[in-house]
């Protein structure tokens, strides 16, 4: 099976801040699956490092206050279009990114708190027919 997965999860340094975030059990997925790696961020155009940001609504805004909704939406797009280029049955992202956060977010105040909902990429795929599981609910893709 081919399988979307935020890049951050298997070690490209994509993330906000220029870390990554590697975990141990989506790269044993590599064993059997063919994993697609993509960072919705950098496809929409925003740098790496670049100021973090969260989800405010249906906007995505840095904590200076930057609206940077259509890099979102525009990564999102690209996300999607890779996932239907690669055939991929399942998307693996970064749980409570706004754009690949799944079920929970940050709440859009910069202090830390969560909120449910989907980051712009997750509700993306999701909207088209992608299961989207963060990368503490492997067990449930692998069922």
């Amino acid at each position: 099976m081919n399988i979307l997965v935020s890049a951050c999860l298997l070690g490209v340094r994509c993330r906000y801040d220029g870390a990554s975030k590697p975990n141990e059990t989506v790269l044993r997925l590599r064993k059997h699956h063919t994993l697609i790696p993509v960072c919705p961020e950098q496809l929409g155009g925003l740098a790496t490092p670049r100021p973090p940001a969260e989800r405010q609504g249906a906007a995505v805004r840095t904590q200076s206050g930057v609206d940077v909704t259509e890099q979102y939406r525009k990564g999102a797009e690209e996300a999607l279009r890779l996932c239907r280029l690669y055939g991929c049955e399942a998307a693996v992202l970064k749980e409570r990114s706004p754009s690949c956060g799944s079920g929970a977010v940050y709440d859009g105040s910069f202090s830390g708190v969560l909120t449910t909902g989907d980051g712009v990429t997750a509700e993306l795929l999701a909207a088209h027919g992608i299961p989207v599981y963060g990368e503490s609910r492997l067990d449930e893709l692998l069922k």
